[in-house]
C-alpha cells in the first residue's frame, strides 16, 4: 500500500510537470491559438499602490480605497525577512495573524496551525489567484485548545519568492467565497514574469548557534507567443532542529541513581528538524483580445522530524512499570515458571540504585523479558512525517456581447502525510521488535476538485456578478504497518499495544469519506451617488451530508471628503465540517483492568458515539459586522477598523465517556460488537458559542527623509475572545481559559524603511502583549489542582535588515530577527516535562537570529 502511495504521488508530480511543460510548448510555438496580436506586456511589477480585487467581484482598489479592511503586502516586502516560512513571514506583518512554534503536539509539529483574528486555521479561507487553496491532510488534534480539531490549509508549501503579493482580507466574506471565510480570507497572487528572473541562497542560525537554515531559491519567466508568460520558481531549504531545554527533574533522579545512557536533555524542545523542504510554483497565463486562458499550480515536499516526549526508565506504563514506578514490568516470553519481582522503589519512595536492579535483571531467567535490558536509561521516541502536496487550477476567461466577463476554471488539489516514528517500541512484541525500532503509523490523504464559473457584468454605475460552483473532496486515513498495530504476544501481561507514542491506524479506522457540495452566488455592487457605494451578496450552498445554509453579506462605504470616508459591513457566515472531521476515528488500545481495552475518538454519527449524546456535525454559524475609518491625505493613510465575530456551535472534541458493564452489555446487545473492548470514547462535536470582538489600526507616511525614500507604517491589532456558552463536560474550564487568553489581546509593529538608490535599510519593533500557557495542556487551571498555568507577560522585539543592490543584478542582503535576544521568562514547571520556556509564546522561544542572503537578478 505504501509503495503504491509513493509511486501515485511520482506519477502526479511527473504528470503535473508534463502539463505545464507540454502547454509551454504548445503555446511557444503557435501562440496565436489564443492570442489576437496584443502587444507583449512589459514585466509585472509592484506599484506604488498596490490594488486587489479581494472582497469584490468588481474593479480592483487599493486598501485606502476598498470598502472592507485589506492588507496589501508586496512580494519583496514579504521575502525580505529572516523567515523563510511564509507563515512566519505574514506573522510578522499582519498583527491579527498568529502562529507560534509547535514543539511537541502530533501532527501539529508538522504542519502548524496559524490564527487569524483569535479564531482556529479552518475559520480563514485561502486563495491562490482568486482560486480556493485545499486542506492539508492534518487534524490538529493538539492545538493548545484555540486551534484543537482543525483542519487549515497547508501555507508552508509556497516560496515567498513566486508571490507578487498577499492581500489579507479582515472580514467575513462567506457570501461571497463559501464555507471557512468567518475571519477572513487570505490571497496568494503568484508573479507573472516574460523574461528574467533571479537566483539565490540564504543561510543563517540562532544565535545559541543551532537551527542552522539554508534555502536556495531560484526564478525565470519566459514568453508564450505574442502576449503570454509562463513563471516558475523553486525553493529547497533545510533546517537543522533547535533546543531550548533542561534536563528533567525525573531523568536527573535516574541520573543520581545510577542508571545509564540517561540523554541530557532527556526531552528536546525545539524546532524541528526539516529535511529535503522542495517547493516548485508555476504560473502559465495567455492573454488574447477577448480570451485568456491559465494554468498555475505547485508541487511540494517535505520531510519533518520532532521529538516527543521521554519514557522514564523506571515509571513508564505498559513499558517499564505498571504500578506507578514500584517494581519493573517483567513479561514471560515462553512457558515457565513465573518471574520474580523486582523493586524499583525503597520504602522511602527513593529509586533503588540502578547497579542493585541491574544485577536482578541481569539475574533473571531467560524467558523473562524487561526493557530495561534494552534501554537501560529509557528512551524518547522520535515522531515525523513526510508530507506531499500538489495543486493545480487551470482556466479559461473572456468576454462576450455587451460587456460580458465570464471565468470558467477546474482545481485539484492533494495533501498526504505519511507519518513514521522511531527510537520508539510496540512494547506488547516483547524483544521482537522492527529494525532500527522504526515504525510507520499511517497516513492521511486530503483530495479535493473543484469547478467554478463567474459571470459578470459593468452597467452605469452598477456592477452585478453571479456564479456556480461544485466541490468534491476526500479524506483517506491509510493504515499503519503491522508493527505498529500489532497486539504482540505480551499483550496480556500489561505491555501496552502499537507503537508507543503513536499507536498505528489499524483495519478499522482506515478508510475514505467523500463529499460533495454545490453553491450559487449573487452579487452586486452600485455607485449609489459619486460618495456613496453600496454592496451585497448573497450565497446558497448544499452539501449532500448535511443539506443547505444561506448567507448574505452587506457593505458600504462613504467618502465625506476626497481624504476621509467611512467603512461598514455586515454578513452572515458558516464553516462546513471537512468529511476529516466528521469521519476520523482513531483507536488506542492497552490492556486496562485485566483486558484488553480501546480507547477511541468516534465519528458522531457512529451508534456508540450516539449513545452518549453525539449528533451528525453542523456547520458553524457566523454573525460578522465591521465599522471603520479611512484618512488618506497626500502621502499619509490611517485606517482603523473595529469587528464583532459571533460564531455558534463551534466544533470541538468531547472529553470522553466511560463504558460502564451496562453501556457495554447494552451496545453489544444492540449489535455493536465494537463496543466489547472499548473502555473509553470521544468524538466531535458542535458545542460552544463564542464573541471575538477586535480594532485594527494601520498607518504608514512615505517621506523623503534622510536622503532617500523613507516609509513609516504602524499596524497594531486589539483583540479580545469571550466564549458566551459550553456544555460543562465536553469543554473544560482550562479549554476555555486558553481559547479566552491564549493569544496576546495586542500585538503590533512599528517600521522604518528606507530606500536611497542601491540601499536599503528596514527596522521593525515589534509588541507581543501578554498571554496565558496551560503548559503540556494539563488540561486544568489552577496549579492548586494539579495544572501547569504559565502567565507570560509582554515583550518587544526588533528585527533589522540591510542591502544593498549592484547594476549588474548582483544583490546581497544581511540582517537579524529578534536583533537583541529577547526570550520569554523561563519556564517555572521547566524540570516536569524539560521545557526551557513556555513553548507557545507568540513570539517563539529560540530567542534572536541572523542571516544573509546573496542573489542574482537576471
Amino acid at each position: 500500500m505504501k509503495h503504491m502511495r509513493r509511486n501515485s504521488a511520482v506519477h502526479a508530480l511527473a504528470l503535473g510537470v508534463r502539463l505545464a511543460l507540454g502547454s509551454l510548448a504548445v503555446f511557444a510555438v503557435d501562440g496565436s491559438a489564443i492570442a489576437q496580436g496584443t502587444p507583449p506586456p512589459e514585466n509585472k511589477t509592484t506599484t506604488l499602490e498596490p490594488v486587489s480585487v479581494l472582497g469584490t467581484r468588481g474593479a480592483g482598489r487599493s486598501a485606502t480605497d476598498s470598502a472592507v479592511p485589506i492588507d496589501i503586502i508586496g512580494g519583496e516586502e514579504l521575502h525580505n525577512q529572516a523567515a523563510t516560512d511564509v507563515l512566519d513571514q505574514i506573522r510578522t506583518l499582519v498583527p491579527s495573524f498568529n502562529v507560534s512554534t509547535i514543539p511537541i503536539d502530533d501532527a501539529a509539529t508538522l504542519v502548524r496551525p496559524a490564527n487569524l483574528r483569535g479564531l482556529p486555521p479552518d475559520n480563514t479561507l485561502i486563495l491562490v489567484n482568486g482560486k480556493r487553496r485545499h486542506r492539508a491532510a492534518v487534524i490538529t488534534f493538539l492545538g493548545h485548545g484555540l486551534s484543537d480539531g482543525a483542519q487549515g490549509v497547508d501555507l508552508s508549501v509556497f516560496p515567498s519568492l513566486a508571490l507578487e503579493q498577499v492581500e489579507v482580507l479582515r472580514d467575513g466574506a462567506a457570501a461571497q467565497y463559501g464555507s471557512d471565510a468567518i475571519a477572513g480570507v487570505i490571497n496568494f497572487g503568484l508573479k507573472e514574469l516574460r523574461e528574467g528572473g533571479a537566483v539565490e541562497v540564504t543561510a543563517g542560525e540562532y544565535f545559541k548557534g543551532d537551527g542552522f537554515t539554508q534555502q536556495y531559491a531560484g526564478q525565470f519567466g519566459m514568453p508564450l507567443g505574442a502576449s503570454g508568460f509562463a513563471t516558475f520558481t523553486a525553493e529547497y531549504r533545510k533546517a537543522d532542529p533547535t533546543s531550548r531545554s533542561v534536563q528533567r527533574d525525573d531523568a536527573a533522579e535516574a541520573i543520581a541513581a545510577g542508571y545509564p545512557n540517561v540523554p541530557d536533555p532527556a526531552q528536546v524542545w525545539g524546532s524541528p528538524e526539516v529535511e529535503d523542504d522542495s517547493k516548485l510554483v508555476y504560473n502559465i497565463g495567455l492573454s488574447g483580445e477577448d480570451l485568456e486562458f491559465y494554468l498555475f499550480g505547485n508541487f511540494a515536499a517535505r520531510t519533518t522530524d520532532g521529538g516527543f516526549y521521554y519514557r522514564h526508565p523506571t515509571s513508564r506504563a505498559g513499558v517499564y512499570s505498571n504500578d506507578g514506578g514500584q517494581t519493573l514490568l517483567i513479561g514471560r516470553t515462553s512457558p515457565g515458571g513465573a518471574c520474580p519481582t523486582i523493586a524499583l522503589r525503597n520504602a522511602s519512595g527513593a529509586l533503588i540504585p540502578y547497579s542493585t536492579v541491574a544485577a536482578q535483571v541481569a539475574a533473571l531467567p531467560s524467558n523473562c523479558f524487561t526493557f530495561l535490558d534494552v534501554f537501560t536509561g529509557g528512551f524518547t521516541p522520535h515522531f515525523g512525517g513526510e508530507m506531499k502536496d500538489t495543486g493545480v487550477t487551470t482556466g479559461l476567461k473572456g468576454s462576450f456581447g455587451d460587456g460580458y466577463d465570464w471565468d470558467f476554471s477546474a482545481s485539484y488539489g492533494r495533501n498526504e502525510i505519511d507519518f513514521f516514528m522511531y527510537n520508539t517500541v510496540n512494547a506488547s512484541l516483547g524483544p521482537n521488535q522492527p529494525a532500527s525500532y522504526f515504525f510507520r503509523p499511517g497516513g492521511n490523504e486530503q483530495t479535493e476538485r473543484s469547478f467554478n464559473f463567474d459571470l459578470s457584468k459593468d452597467f452605469d454605475r452598477f456592477h452585478l456578478a453571479a456564479g456556480t460552483e461544485f466541490r468534491r473532496e476526500s479524506f483517506e486515513i491509510f493504515a499503519g504497518d503491522a508493527a505498529s498495530t500489532a497486539i504482540g504476544p505480551l499483550t496480556s501481561q500489561g505491555f501496552s499495544i502499537g507503537s508507543n507514542g503513536f499507536p498505528g491506524f489499524n483495519a478499522v479506522t482506515a478508510g475514505k469519506h467523500d463529499r460533495d457540495n454545490w453553491a450559487i452566488y449573487l452579487d452586486a455592487e452600485s455607485r449609489i451617488t459619486d460618495q456613496f457605494l453600496l454592496a451585497g451578496a448573497v450565497r446558497y450552498e448544499d452539501y449532500d451530508d448535511f443539506g443547505g445554509t444561506t448567507n448574505w453579506k452587506l457593505t458600504m462605504r462613504y467618502d465625506f471628503s476626497e481624504s476621509f470616508a467611512g467603512r461598514a459591513a455586515f454578513s452572515t457566515g458558516f464553516r462546513a465540517p471537512t468529511p476529516g472531521q466528521a469521519n476520523v476515528s482513531q483507536v488506542t488500545t492497552a490492556f486496562i483492568d485485566g483486558e484488553l481495552r480501546d480507547t477511541a475518538t468516534l465519528p458522531p454519527t457512529n451508534p456508540i458515539a450516539a449513545f452518549y449524546g453525539a449528533e451528525a456535525l453542523t456547520p458553524e454559524e457566523s454573525e460578522n459586522a465591521s465599522l471603520g475609518v479611512v484618512w488618506s491625505e497626500g502621502n499619509w493613510s490611517v485606517t482603523a477598523d473595529w469587528y464583532h465575530i459571533k460564531v455558534e456551535d463551534r466544533i470541538a472534541r468531547s472529553t470522553d465517556f466511560t463504558l460502564s458493564d451496562a453501556d457495554r452489555a447494552a451496545l453489544v446487545a444492540a449489535g455493536q460488537a465494537q463496543a466489547a473492548s472499548l473502555s473509553r470514547v470521544g468524538f466531535f462535536v458542535n458545542d460552544f458559542d463564542t464573541t471575538t470582538t477586535g480594532l485594527d489600526i494601520v498607518a504608514s507616511v512615505g517621506t523623503e527623509h534622510f536622503g532617500g525614500d523613507t516609509t513609516y507604517a504602524l499596524a497594531v491589532n486589539f483583540n479580545d475572545t469571550e466564549v458566551d456558552d459550553f456544555t460543562p463536560g465536553i469543554i473544560t474550564e482550562a479549554r476555555i481559559k486558553k481559547l479566552e487568553e491564549s493569544l496576546p489581546r495586542t500585538k503590533g509593529f512599528f517600521s522604518f524603511n528606507h530606500l536611497h538608490g542601491p540601499w536599503h535599510l528596514n527596522m521593525r519593533v515589534n509588541y507581543y502583549g501578554s498571554f496565558y500557557e496551560d503548559h503540556l495542556d494539563s488540561d486544568v487551571v489552577s496549579a492548586a489542582d494539579g495544572g501547569l498555568p504559565i502567565f507570560g507577560g509582554s515583550a518587544v522585539t526588533v528585527d533589522l535588515e540591510t542591502g544593498w543592490k549592484f547594476e549588474s543584478g548582483l544583490y546581497v542582503n544581511v540582517g537579524a530577527q529578534n536583533l537583541f535576544d529577547k526570550v520569554p521568562g523561563d519556564n517555572p514547571w521547566g524540570g516536569v516535562a524539560g521545557a526551557e520556556y513556555p513553548v507557545h509564546t507568540p513570539y517563539g522561544f529560540n530567542g534572536g537570529y541572523y542571516y544573509a542572503r546573496l542573489g542574482y537578478a537576471f
